[in-house]
């Protein structure tokens, strides 16, 4: 039986230093944690922040890339709407000739994709205009991707705000020379949430571009943005 004086003991905090080396020593450990914390996002706003625009000054490309937000009962999720509804207006104003959707098809119940496409088509955008990468299971893999299997060398890249620089960022680096269109939404749970996980996603995003981690899946190329953008010219 634990005696309530040893039990004090191991709940006690630790102590801090006594001296004022040791205290120095600590705050600069402190000090270079919160840099090391800091720096993939410094590293994200240093690469992306040129390169995010709206959808009126955003410059032409012949692609656009809309990353997957969810479904709710098989239809895209608000936030996931919202990005569609930017990727459609690019579409209508001339500024892109064809839409990728690229999103989570893991599973035989659960297909982003083709719910993506579904919505574009609703609001105009022709079918052989849109082309599905049924892999994109994150971002990084989305813009992977979109490089090695479609061919896609230019882009504009369409998500909500907070999400929006990590994903110039990791397209640039494998390959992707993008711009990007950050949609706004209203701060509530939803967007406090996702800029939460925006300061840890950077971290991962990090070392995907040092490590250039291979896909969950890839795959042999595919012609679906060529023949996409073909049919554009005709």
């Amino acid at each position: 039986m634990n005696r309530p004086g040893s039990l004090l003991t191991r709940l006690r905090p630790p102590r801090l230093p006594r001296t004022q080396r040791g205290r120095r020593r600590l705050v600069q450990a402190a000090m270079a944690g919160c840099v090391l914390a800091l720096a993939p996002a410094t590293w994200m706003h240093a690469v992306a922040d040129s390169r995010v625009r709206t959808t009126a000054d955003v410059p032409a490309q012949e692609v656009a890339v809309v990353f997957g937000a969810g479904l709710w009962e098989g239809r895209p999720t608000p936030y996931l709407a919202h990005r569609l509804d930017a990727a459609a207006e690019l579409y209508r104003t001339g500024k892109v000739k064809v839409v990728l959707v690229t999103g989570d098809n893991s599973r035989e119940d659960y297909d982003e994709p083709d719910a993506m496409r579904g919505y574009l088509s609703e609001r105009g955008v022709p079918d052989d205009r849109i082309v599905s990468d049924y892999a994109g299971f994150d971002t990084w893999d989305s813009c992977v991707r979109a490089k090695e299997i479609f061919g896609v060398d230019r882009a504009v890249l369409v998500t909500q705000g907070f999400h929006i620089r990590r994903a110039v960022a990791l397209c640039r680096s494998a390959g992707v020379d993008s711009y990007g269109v950050g949609v706004s939404e209203p701060h509530d749970a939803t967007w406090y949430y996702g800029g939460v996980r925006e300061m840890f996603a950077a971290g991962k995003a990090a070392l995907d571009v040092v490590f250039e981690p291979d896909p969950r899946y890839l795959g042999d190329q595919e012609a679906g943005v060529t023949e996409a953008l073909a049919a554009a010219e005709d």
